[in-house]
């Protein structure tokens, strides 16, 4: 062994110490390693940032923009309320979850079907009180086994038959991957309905927040429009959309007031007060397709190119609001400002929204220009809350965002184009189109994880440029001649599982198939089933969030850390493997 190559063993191996430890944040240590490898020679000055325009960079960062997208459309919590009203288990959300991210896997790219999927785990973990901490990684698991059963299912399938092909002339197929890749998607989807409670219970950062500033006893106001889908049905039919986060404490039909009785029918032009947090005030307004603090809308403010936000604010003492109400104000017409909802501490408030006299120490939702905002929450001495997004009242593109979705993965099932310009392409769609505000765009992107990946990109390819390869491969073949067959078809698969986290799926399956292949021949066995080993091996990255997109793309909304996923991923591994053997050596006989 080399110096650069022991060097290289050395950097990445105290990189991934220090990932366990957990002490520092994980991107500020892949940068360490980085600056480290550069510094001992085993990065090139000119390769150092190499990993800032990886098309895993593009994918991950393109992904959680869409993922974005989808979940800000509504359409998510519109399709779990029409279908699926009555899930709440945790187990079955998850096996719903985890189900379907793993079929739709076979077919489309695994990151997609997962980034379709996000926001419904997001939506269940609402619904049942979990953090999505215990959805997203048995998601992502879900979405890598399930890329296993063809071979467009995931990179690994596709470079194993083009390896295959050069070797014996004779490619891989379609389906040749599904007896065994079912197999162990069956087991793994049932390992992971049982072994979940392993996944501990993390809340993203961003979620922390949040949860400090949560305000749940917003009053608000809302029409039932013509055309509204509950026109006719029960007040509780409504209600329930918002998942018990809100109620209805009053209801105003033609100018009277009507008890808010749970079997009343709602009529067209009935004036709701509405009371709840921000979230479930959303998705009953959007949902019942209701329109918000009377007749006002953001759209007069939109078609002057504005763009439009809400802010939460508490009402400063000796501010002008107090003592008055929106409606004496005339706040929308004097100001271009619309009160969508206000909270008091104590009190219940049951007038309409327009006739609540404000007092010092309510907290307000005021929806306006966004360069309009900050001057108005000054001259009337209001103090905006911490930032967090508020929906409520904004207009969403319900279906539009899965049509981008859908072009995008599409295109490339089809192979039309590859996958970084696909969901790049997708990303701006939602820019352009207006599903995500200029001003969450990069809210969206997790920066942290994007420059892990970035950084961790050079270093882990120094493995490969120093000839460290080589060195395992060596040690493979020294090792596997001395073994019985279930032995050696073992070691492979062992070998590829440890190498793809430091190397992506496609390279491992580049380095490791020859060398199974060479195997085979040497021990007189046939190369199908060494093949196929590295295929899984590759494909199932389960220890680390580096190894593969999926992995990365959950860690920022699930507030993993690097040691979160062994725990989970090690005892899914070690099924992996115990199924694996006896299954390839069945479906494929090694003489």
């Amino acid at each position: 062994m080399t110096a650069e190559q022991s060097l290289a063993f050395l950097v990445i191996g105290a990189m991934m110490a220090f990932f366990i430890w957990g002490r520092f944040r994980y991107d500020v240590i892949a940068c360490s390693a980085l600056m480290l490898a550069v510094a001992v020679g085993i990065v090139p000055f000119d390769h150092a940032f190499d990993g800032f325009s990886d098309d895993i960079v593009i994918i991950v960062g393109s992904a959680l923009i869409v993922s974005a997208g989808v979940a800000r459309s509504g359409i998510v919590d519109a399709a779990i309320q029409r279908f699926l009203p009555n899930i709440s288990s945790v187990r079955a959300q998850l096996a719903l979850l985890v189900i379907t991210v793993t079929i739709l896997s076979a077919f489309i790219k695994n990151i997609g079907a997962l980034a379709i999927m996000i926001p419904v785990a997001f939506q269940f973990a609402r619904r049942s009180g979990v953090t999505p901490s215990v959805f997203l990684m048995p998601m992502a698991f879900g979405s890598l086994i399930g890329g296993l059963m063809t071979q467009v299912g995931t990179s690994p399938n596709i470079v194993v038959s083009r390896v295959r092909q050069e070797l014996t002339g004779e490619s891989f197929t379609m389906f040749d991957f599904t007896p065994v890749g079912a197999t162990l998607a069956a087991v793994g989807v049932v390992f992971l309905l049982f072994a979940y409670r392993l996944v501990p219970q993390r809340t993203s950062q961003h979620v922390s927040v949040q949860a400090a500033i949560e305000i749940t006893d917003y009053t608000s106001e809302a029409v039932v429009a013509a055309g509204s889908p509950v026109i006719g049905k029960s007040l509780s039919h409504l209600v329930k959309i918002g998942d018990g986060g809100a109620v209805v404490i009053a209801v105003f039909r033609r100018g009277l007031h009507v008890a808010p009785l749970p079997d009343i029918k709602l009529e067209a032009e009935d004036v709701l007060l509405l009371e709840g947090g921000p979230d479930a005030l959303d998705r009953i307004v959007s949902q019942a397709k209701l329109k918000i603090a009377g007749d006002r809308s953001p759209s007069s403010t939109e078609k002057t190119g504005a763009e439009v936000e809400a802010v939460e604010a508490v009402i400063g003492s000796g501010s002008p609001l107090e003592g008055m109400s929106a409606q004496r104000l005339a706040l929308f017409n004097n100001h271009n400002i619309n009160l969508l909802a206000v909270s008091r501490q104590g009190e219940r408030l049951k007038q309409r929204l327009g006739s609540i006299r404000l007092r010092a120490g309510d907290i307000v939702v005021l929806q306006g220009a966004r360069r309009e905002l900050p001057s108005f929450l000054q001259d009337f001495g209001c103090l905006p809350l911490a930032q967090r997004e508020i929906l409520l009242g904004t207009i969403r593109k319900a279906t539009l965002p899965l049509l981008v979705l859908a072009a995008a993965m599409g295109s490339t099932a089809v192979g039309l184009v590859p996958i970084p310009i696909a969901f790049f392409a997708a990303a701006l769609a939602m820019v352009i189109f207006r599903i995500i505000p200029l001003r969450d765009v990069y809210r969206s992107v997790d920066g942290p994880i994007l420059v892990m990946l970035a950084a961790l990109i050079p270093v882990s390819d120094s493995l490969r440029t120093t000839g460290g390869t080589d060195v395992i491969a060596s040690w493979l073949g020294t090792v596997a001649t001395g073994l019985p067959p279930a032995g050696a078809l073992t070691l492979i698969l062992l070998a590829a599982m440890a190498v793809t986290p430091f190397l992506n799926n496609a390279a491992t399956v580049l380095v490791m198939a020859p060398i199974a292949a060479s195997f085979a021949t040497a021990l007189g066995y046939r190369p199908e089933a060494f093949l196929m080993a590295v295929a899984i091996g590759a494909g199932c990255d389960f220890l680390t969030p580096i190894g593969h997109q999926c992995n990365t793309l959950v860690m920022g909304p699930g507030g993993y850390r690097f040691s979160d996923y062994p725990r989970l991923g090690l005892p899914l591994s070690l099924v992996i493997v115990i199924v694996s053997i006896p299954a390839l050596m069945l479906v494929w006989p090694l003489r």
